[in-house]
């Protein structure tokens, strides 16, 4: 069948745009670059011709809380609209755990805003919501530098391979819509300080580690709930110091 990923040359787009090759469908890898943008509704009609299903792991190009808001929101309308107008019978999206926990952060407002939209746009659907990319750790890092300094929230977090999260994804692509959100998430809970603790040492990093329950996450506090799977998610089995053993062989 026809699956077109919208986002599908970012890190999970990528990933998952071979997976569902390897596995003999036809699936087009669309964002503005191939001449398919969602903001502004150009190449939507012609990619969405005889698709099936559209999976949407797109993500705003800024941060800030009105653009990120208007991005998902804009985005997700003219998509959705496309996607009735073309009869897609499968609209799959990827979110974030916990994302209505967090109310203070404009990112999962925005990431909640396009849930809504979703389930009501009269399209059969499935949404994915995952915990925190093991490749994160980085990013994370870096927004928590202060000086010679980084400090990093004590809240819990379950930060999961992103090739688990497109395999969960590839999952639902293939089979019905569930018409709800699943959740997956890692293996292993942990104090997203520990997580950045590890990313450290690892890299060899000079910064000082400052594990701060006040520090902000997407502009929150975190608690030990917030960014937790529920009972019935689909738990990867990588763990995190696996992981990033077999990347630094890769680039040695």
């Amino acid at each position: 069948m026809k699956i077109v990923v919208i986002g599908g040359t970012g890190l999970i787009g990528s990933k998952l745009v071979n997976k569902l090759r390897q596995l003999d469908h036809t699936v087009i890898a669309a964002s503005p670059q191939s001449g398919v943008n969602t903001i502004t509704g150009e190449g939507l009609n012609e990619v969405l011709k005889e698709a099936v299903v559209v999976v949407d792991v797109s993500n705003s190009p800024s941060f800030e809380d009105k653009a990120v808001l208007d991005f998902f929101q804009q985005s997700t309308t003219n998509l959705l609209k496309a996607e009735a107008n073309a009869g897609v019978k499968h609209h799959v999206a990827l979110s974030v755990v916990g994302a209505e926990r967090l109310p203070g952060s404009g990112y999962l407002r925005a990431k909640v805003a396009q849930e809504n939209l979703i389930k009501e746009a009269g399209i059969p659907y499935s949404i994915l919501r995952s915990t925190q990319f093991f490749e994160f750790a980085g990013r994370i890092a870096q927004e928590g530098v202060v000086g010679n300094e980084v400090r990093i929230s004590t809240g819990a977090i379950q930060p999961i391979a992103s090739d688990e999260t497109v395999a969960a994804l590839a999952d639902i692509v293939i089979n019905a819509p569930v018409n709800a959100i699943v959740e997956v998430g890692g293996p292993e809970r942990m104090p997203m300080s520990e997580f950045i603790r590890y990313y450290l040492t690892a890299t060899e990093d000079s910064h000082q580690l400052i594990p701060d329950a006040h520090a902000l996450y997407f502009g929150v506090e975190l608690d030990d709930a917030a960014l937790i799977t529920g009972e019935n998610a689909r738990l990867g089995k990588i763990k995190y110091e696996d992981w990033f053993s077999k990347q630094l062989v890769n680039q040695s």
